[in-house]
């Protein structure tokens, strides 16, 4: 019963992102790549403050959210792997 919930919630997660990036570019396809773009930077910045060492002092909280974005993306990436691979609505 639990496979069935967390597919379904994959293929309701997969199709609001595509629903997503469908407006997106239907209202401006160089606003939707600057977003892409952008976000892209973001978590490429998370990723480089969630995998380097902590250094003395504590964290900058532009880091930690970049960081916590990050992971909350890979997270959403991985389940979205496992589970909506498995979707019959494609």
């Amino acid at each position: 019963m639990t496979e069935v919930i967390l597919s379904v919630l994959a293929c309701v997660v997969l199709g609001c992102l595509a629903l997503t990036a469908y407006l997106s570019w239907s209202y401006s396809p160089r606003f939707t790549i600057a977003g892409v773009g952008l976000l892209s930077l973001v978590l490429a910045y998370g990723g480089w403050h969630a995998v380097r060492s902590a250094g003395k002092g504590r964290r900058r909280s532009l880091a930690a959210l970049t960081a916590a974005g990050f992971t909350a993306a890979s997270v959403t990436a991985l389940f979205l792997l496992l589970y909506g691979t498995g979707c019959d609505c494609l």
